[in-house]
């Protein structure tokens, strides 16, 4: 990311998780959709975050566009990548193209979805992943108004993970002949996607209000409207949820999650949403302390994981040795490093910092200030002593912008969140994108991940357990369906009868 830059800096990062599993059939409802479901956010969602143009390749945008859009394939429950606005897909055997059939579906305006849909929304995404997508691809064809084909520069079979996954929103189509008509400006204020719910109105940092779309390919949904609400103070979301104000609380943790669990109709879900981690930007300094591996050893060593995954949520989150989740494709586990203060503070006597050092400001992932503040804690008492910058969540994106999917995006040198790379991480990694044998790739993957971990590049937390609060009304989330995300398809969510 961008920040203005001090003397060193810290980053407590968060990012996504998908999975590679078999996409399961559904059949379609015929009840007419009714009543209303309301959500308690977390954050304050921004305009940008209903375009699939600007997805950050985090999950957050996703919790929106889910809702309002549809993508050729997206992780659905079974699938980590399943067909969606596809019906189907298929690799050219020497992995130089990749092909999309599309199945009938409509835009909320009435306009099919077509193959010129898909590739206007390719061609003006912009998000995380664009760098990495638009590198790769040469060209996009359109052969047949339910047909497109990317050709790639060279072999790249790594194209179905970036373009059908949480990596990136480049494949969530957007129609091309309404946004053409209202322009930027317009569409962002009306957005008209292929999802589930069409949009009814917008007020930024109060709430967005969706309906359901009867015409949505795979099922009208089972609830007539959706509420988002933007209550980004945890106290306020959990008063919110116990008054029936709201039916679900995203993000409670600590006292606040305990409560809600013990209160008579309430209960908590927990899906694993992505990995936590100590990033350490300024180990690319040569004249920083942190450029000395020792020193970030000592940070990893301070941190109490199992403590903070207790405190924060519940128990619910899993501690971790990697940034890369274990079930990706190719991922090589690592036991996390142990809470021991004592080699942390001998480590940094030995790299020349006996009485401690100021580690410049340490900027939490929002909402997660919490436990930005107890990291702090840990780091003070080993001697690393730092500075808790809390940022609002659009803000902390739009700085932070400026297996092979995660390790792309984190520590190679044109990695849209990567500050830095080691020379032989980015060899071996160009290597591996165009390696064909499978075997041979994941040798170099886990030789990358080795060398990541040896060097303690990041300080890997944990796999989060992400608390929401679930009221009365609702009959069941289905927090693990999707991996990596925080609920079923919102098509599938049901309301229980009064």
């Amino acid at each position: 990311m961008t920040l203005s830059r001090p003397a060193s800096r810290l980053v407590l990062a968060g990012a996504i998780l998908c999975a590679m599993l078999e996409l399961v059939g559904v059949s379609r409802a015929v009840a007419a959709p009714e009543g209303t479901l309301t959500i308690a956010m977390h954050f304050s969602p921004v305009t940008r975050w209903l375009d699939p143009a600007e997805g950050e390749s985090t999950i957050t945008p996703f919790l929106l566009l889910y809702v309002l859009h549809d993508g050729l394939s997206k992780p659905m429950p079974g699938a980590g990548s399943g067909p969606s606005l596809a019906q189907s897909w298929a690799m050219a055997k020497d992995n130089l193209s990749a092909e999309f059939t599309l199945r009938p579906a409509k835009f909320h305006n009435g306009d099919p979805v077509t193959a010129e849909d898909v590739k206007f929304s390719f061609e003006r995404y912009r998000g995380g992943a664009a760098k990495v997508l638009k590198d790769a691809v040469k060209e996009i064809q359109t052969p047949a108004p339910n047909r497109v084909k990317f050709v790639f520069k060279e072999p790249w079979p790594d194209f179905g993970a970036f373009y059908g996954t949480f990596v990136a929103s480049a494949g969530w189509v957007v129609p091309k002949k309404y946004f053409e008509r209202v322009g930027e400006e317009g569409y962002r204020k009306a957005p008209v996607g292929a999802g589930p719910y069409k949009f009814v109105s917008f007020n930024p940092g109060v709430e967005l209000v969706v309906e359901a779309f009867d015409g949505y390919w795979r099922k009208t949904p089972s609830i007539k409207r959706i509420v988002f609400r933007s209550l980004p103070d945890e106290t306020t979301r959990a008063a919110a949820l116990k008054s029936g104000e709201v039916d679900l609380a995203m993000l409670l943790s600590g006292p606040t999650a305990q409560d809600i669990k013990r209160t008579p109709g309430m209960r908590l879900a927990a899906p694993l949403l992505g990995i936590f981690w100590l990033d350490f930007p300024d180990q690319w300094d040569p004249k920083s302390p942190w450029a000395d591996r020792r020193v970030r050893l000592a940070a990893s060593l301070a941190l109490d994981r199992q403590a903070l995954n207790d405190a924060e949520t519940l128990g619910l989150s899993r501690p971790v040795g990697s940034t890369v989740p274990r079930d990706f494709e190719f991922a090589l586990p690592f036991e996390p490093h142990p809470h021991d203060p004592a080699r942390a503070k001998k480590l940094l006597a030995e790299a020349g910092f006996p009485n401690g050092f100021d580690g410049g400001e340490l900027t939490p992932f929002p909402p997660y200030n919490s436990m930005g503040e107890t990291i702090q804690g840990w780091l003070q008492a080993v001697g690393i002593r730092t500075r808790v910058r809390s940022m609002e969540r659009g803000a902390f994106m739009t700085a932070w912008r400026n297996a092979a999917t995660r390790l792309e995006s984190f520590v190679t040198r044109n990695g849209a969140f990567a500050y830095g790379a080691l020379p032989e991480v980015d060899d071996l990694f160009r290597r591996q994108a165009s390696e064909l044998d499978r075997k041979k790739r994941e040798a170099i993957l886990h030789q990358i991940q080795r060398i990541l971990n040896e060097q303690v590049t990041q300080a890997p937390v944990y796999h989060l357990g992400f608390p929401i609060g679930v009221g009365p009304r609702v009959n069941d989330i289905m927090a693990t369906a999707i991996p990596g995300f925080y609920m079923s398809p919102y098509e599938d969510l049901k309301l229980r009868a009064r």
